[in-house]
Formats: C-alpha cells, sequence, structure tokens
C-alpha cells in the first residue's frame, strides 16, 4: 500500500482515537493560559499507547505544563531500567517533579498532583471519572493497534528532541508514537487551545482570518519564534533540523534515528 494512503488511514485512526477520548487534552484552562511555567521541567516516564499515560498527557495540555519525556515502551532498554531504579517497579506513568521533589506512580493520584500543584484546583469534571476515561482512552488505543507500544532498535540522541504538540492532535499522537517506539527522548512543549476561537483545524479554525494569539500565552511565543502556529513541529538541537508535517517528521526520524 502507497505511504500516502497509508499515512490518511493512520489519521483517521488517530481522529478516532482522539474522538473516543473525548478530545481531552485540547484546550487549555483559562487560568493556566499565562501563568509562569515551573523553574524546572516535569519528568514523565511514559509510553505513548498506554491509556494511564495518555491521561496524564491530557492534564499536562490542559495545565500547559512541558515536560521531558522519558519513552518506555515494551522491549525497552533505556529508561525502563531508571524507573526501576527511582521507584522500585516498571510501571508507567511514573512522573518526577524537580520542583517539590515528588515522585509518583498511579495515573490519577498525578493527575491530581499536577492540578492541585499547577493549576491551584481539584480535578476538572471534564478530567476525572477515572473508569469512563480510561474505557474511552483503552479503546482509543485499541484502535492504535501496537502503534506507541512495542520498543524498535535505535540510534539514541546526545540531546532530547523537541516536539511542539497538544495531547489531542491527531497528527502530533502520530509522531509521539513513533518518537517512543523508538525510544527518543524529548522535551514536550504543551500548546493547547487557549481559547474557543482556535477550534479547528489550523487552516478552518471558528475564527478565520490571520492568527492572533493570546498575549502572553504560550501560543503567542511560538507563533513569534517560529511565524507559525502549527503542530507538530520538530526541533532537533543534534541535527539542526526544524520540521513541520508529520509525514516529513516521521520520515525523518525513521532516516535519522532507527537502526
Amino acid at each position: 500500500m502507497p505511504n500516502f494512503v497509508m499515512h490518511q488511514i493512520n489519521v483517521l485512526g488517530s481522529v478516532l482515537s482522539s474522538t473516543l477520548g473525548l478530545w481531552r487534552g485540547t484546550s487549555v484552562m483559562a487560568s493556566s493560559v499565562q501563568a509562569p511555567a515551573p523553574e524546572q521541567l516535569l519528568k514523565l516516564y511514559d509510553m505513548e499507547g498506554c491509556p494511564y499515560c495518555r491521561a496524564v498527557r491530557e492534564a499536562l495540555t490542559a495545565l500547559h505544563l512541558d515536560a521531558e519525556i522519558y519513552p518506555c515502551p515494551k522491549g525497552g532498554t533505556r529508561f525502563r531500567p531508571e524507573v526501576i531504579a527511582l521507584g522500585g517497579k516498571a510501571q508507567f506513568p511514573y512522573l518526577v517533579d524537580p520542583n517539590t521533589d515528588t515522585r509518583m506512580y498511579e495515573s490519577e493520584a498525578i493527575i491530581a498532583y499536577l492540578f492541585r500543584t499547577y493549576g491551584g484546583r481539584e480535578v476538572p469534571a471534564y478530567y476525572r471519572g477515572a473508569l469512563l476515561k480510561q474505557i474511552g482512552n483503552s479503546l482509543g488505543t485499541a484502535v492504535r493497534g501496537l502503534h506507541g507500544i512495542q520498543g524498535r532498535p535505535a540510534r539514541r540522541p546526545e540531546q532530547l528532541l523537541h516536539l511542539w504538540s497538544f495531547e489531542s492532535s491527531p497528527y502530533s499522537r502520530l509522531v509521539r508514537e513513533r518518537l517512543t517506539e523508538l525510544e527518543l527522548p524529548y522535551v514536550l512543549h504543551n500548546v493547547g487551545k487557549e481559547r474557543w476561537q482556535e477550534m479547528g483545524p489550523a487552516a478552518r479554525r471558528i475564527q478565520g482570518g490571520p492568527f492572533e494569539p493570546v498575549p502572553g500565552g504560550k501560543r503567542e511565543a511560538h507563533f513569534r519564534r517560529t511565524g507559525h502556529m502549527q503542530v507538530p513541529y520538530l526541533e532537533d538541537p543534534n541535527t539542526g533540523t526544524h520540521l513541520l508535517e508529520s509525514t516529513r517528521i516521521l520520515d525523518y526520524l525513521d532516516s535519522t534515528y532507527a537502526a
């Protein structure tokens, strides 16, 4: 099957996965749009295809929090030993917050911690309901098959890659899956939608015309620096590469890092 056709099938599957998850991880809470970032990046040991990890990443988008992501796919050998050394078991997600010297397993406990610590509130209703939420996320994982779950041989980069994304973005999910499979650590820059006028695909937002970001928000910083507000967007400091478009990013990751 031609690569273009296969890619479009994957995109449709990713759209369905976001739909089954009720598109959580799309919008930023109003109180977090202009909130200052933590002094140090959070660290999340994560597997893209894991529904419990996904729930934590949804909360990161809602709170506009960036994080260092250390992919721990099945069969992975790079970061799974670190989690065992830090916490005693290979269970995911596993959060390390150097700002408060906190280390945590269990997705619901992590989500409550994130909202309490960085949102100053209890978990909103939209992000509660562990059973129903995990049913939807589990179905979303099933739709994607083994993508973002099983590790593949790859060369390890010296420096972390950087990915601008938000959790429910169907195109970004395809890139995060590949980063997980190749065990490529990266900084996840969450740039969720900061107001309702931004809803919809980049080229067909509810509010037409030139993109005008919220002053002081992370989207404004990204837009002013790059000249666009499109995700996924990848920067690789190891090679000086800057890339838009999921197809180009996937091809780059395979050609540069896959063994």
